[in-house]
């Protein structure tokens, strides 16, 4: 299945995260991937730290508040983009989108793939909305 046709889909989806201007139905679970490995590709590890700031100044951009139940999650986010850092280290020199594609194809894909790692009240405990809490019940296979 093919979701992406192009590497500048994905950098209009990360662009618009940037610039707090994407539209908020087009926030997906792929678009989080998206832009995660665009700003992977583009800024390298460095995003891991500029991530959280990014993702609070959009949700507030779009009309959603940042608090204990709502917006920015750290584990959530910080799984994420190890898994899309694995991904595109695995995969040098092809295009974005096909990286994209890939993943997206996979368990990972899906937008539950944490509750493989995480229990439901674990996952979303306000201490794993908040920082970053250990899978409890088995290890995220992505460093």
């Amino acid at each position: 299945m093919s979701y992406f046709r192009s590497d500048a889909e994905i950098e209009h989806i990360a662009r618009g995260l940037l610039e707090r201007s994407l539209p908020k139905p087009e926030w997906t679970h792929a678009a989080h991937f998206a832009a995660a490995l665009w700003l992977l590709r583009e800024r390298g590890v460095r995003v891991i730290s500029e991530m959280p700031p990014l993702i609070r100044a959009y949700n507030e951009a779009t009309g959603v508040q940042n608090t204990d139940t709502t917006g920015y999650h750290e584990t959530i986010t910080v799984a994420s983009l190890r898994a899309a850092r694995s991904w595109l280290a695995d995969r040098p020199g092809t295009a974005l989108h096909a990286v994209l594609n890939e993943l997206l194809a996979t368990p990972v894909g899906r937008s539950d793939w944490l509750l493989t790692y995480w229990s439901k009240a674990m996952l979303f405990s306000v201490q794993a909305r908040r920082v970053w809490v250990d899978p409890d019940l088995r290890p995220l296979p992505f460093v």
